[in-house]
């Protein structure tokens, strides 16, 4: 028709596939609250065991059901109990399928715009937050390193909630590491590759670009990248931030890290075919961390105004867990293998390059913030990386693993603290 405008197609958003991996978690919460109804014959006899803060409201439960001593009339309060437990458990069955299904049709969309690209090399890129604020290129520069496995925007998560864009507000110029998926080129990297090539190929343009040296930042498994890039080049670097890094993988949960190796062997024929350790595989191990935590956030999650700043949050940081990165299979031998199962690391013998990583050699100021509440790296693990450190300090903020950078609580208790360590250090020239 005439007059009128053609209307342009709208492109659908890309399905949501998380929570990861999805039959992981409905197997675990149908088999729990299944085992509820199979477990009824055995506690109405006694002879079922429970937690010791259990034991007694559960005994007295069963009294309750049985008080009359009528066993006719006890049968039929049982049978109305069995009822209400069959109710229960369909009731939180739905409640669960209507959590994912809110998530999986939220209209949140992260919608920030990447800063420019300073250098890339394959699929990693040094993204620029200085430029976003206005700092000017002789402004502090920060080489900030994340982990290889989750993608590294969960440090510029929302336009309010973000770690870098608040740092470069106050005057430092963070330069980003943004690994990227691993291409075929990647596939085959070890960790010598990413931090005595990539890592320190994307320091060197640092060096040159700004004129100054950077202080390295690394967050979780990107600490041990910048641990690993410090005890290689540490005349190049002023200091080092360390947050929520492991070192000895054997404290407090010895038995997770040697189950976390034992998967090695069943996954060596996809590492083998793949040449990468798959997201589905990585997500069902962090988990096994907890197998039920994924279940209770989407029960709440239903029951959440949907049209809230809470459900907004909960749906940002959900895509970014659901949007994880491939392992490279070599990187994901070492890892497991080597760190999980082995401890290398605080035994003296991770690798680099053919030559230990010792912190003991790192005499850079640092700085570990260890998080007081971390599920993940359990503290006890960091805290014996701040002991090996000679000039470590210490910070244990009451926050876990990932609020310490989205959290309503992460800039008073996180941020603004790191921000006073980082500008107390001596301003740094090459």
């Amino acid at each position: 028709m005439t007059g009128q405008k053609p209307q342009k197609s709208r492109i659908p958003e890309p399905a949501r596939l998380g929570p990861r991996p999805l039959p992981l978690h409905l197997m675990a919460a149908s088999l729990t609250w299944a085992s509820s109804r199979s477990a009824l014959p055995l506690w109405n006899s006694g002879s079922l065991p429970w937690k010791g803060e259990l034991a007694e409201r559960a005994e007295n439960l069963r009294q309750r059901l049985k008080a009359s001593g009528d066993p006719e009339a006890s049968a039929g309060r049982l049978e109305a109990f069995s009822g209400a437990v069959e109710k229960e458990v369909a009731r939180r069955m739905a409640t669960l399928f209507e959590g994912i299904e809110a998530y999986r049709h939220h209209p949140y969309r992260r919608r920030l715009t990447d800063p420019p690209v300073l250098w890339s090399e394959g699929s990693t890129r040094l993204l620029d937050y200085g430029a976003l604020a206005g700092a000017a290129k002789d402004a502090r520069p920060l080489l900030v390193i994340p982990s290889l496995i989750n993608r590294a925007y969960v440090l510029d998560l929302t336009a309010e909630r973000s770690f870098l864009r608040w740092l470069a507000g106050q005057g430092l110029r963070p330069l980003l590491v943004d690994w990227g998926h691993p291409a075929a080129m990647e596939r085959v990297f070890t960790l010598t590759d990413y931090i005595a090539g990539r890592l320190e190929r994307a320091l060197d343009f640092v060096l040159q670009e700004s004129g100054r040296r950077p202080l390295a930042l690394g967050y979780c498994m990107g600490g041990l990248l910048a641990l690993g890039l410090a005890a290689r080049r540490q005349a190049d670097l002023p200091g080092l931030v360390l947050m929520a890094t492991p070192w000895d993988f054997h404290a407090e949960n010895a038995p997770h890290s040697r189950l976390a190796a034992a998967t090695l062997p069943l996954a060596a024929p996809l590492l083998e075919i793949m040449g990468e350790m798959p997201v589905d595989l990585l997500q069902a191990l962090f988990s096994s961390l907890d197998p039920h935590l994924v279940v209770r956030k989407f029960l709440a999650f239903a029951k959440l105004d949907q049209t809230s700043a809470k459900a907004d949050n909960f749906v940002a940081l959900e895509d970014w867990l659901n949007d994880g990165i491939p392992l490279a299979a070599a990187v994901a031998r070492e890892c497991l293998g080597r760190w999980y199962g082995d401890n290398a690391t605080a035994q003296g013998r991770w690798l680099l390059a053919g030559t230990p990583v010792d912190p003991a050699k790192v005499t850079l100021p640092s700085l570990c913030v260890i998080p007081a509440q971390d599920r993940i790296v359990p503290p006890a693990s960091a805290l014996a990386l701040a002991a090996a450190l000679p000039a470590a300090e210490t910070a244990s903020p009451a926050v876990g693993h990932i609020g310490m950078v989205v959290s309503g609580q992460a800039r008073t208790t996180v941020w603004e603290p790191m921000l006073q360590w980082i500008t107390e250090q001596p301003a740094d020239s090459r």
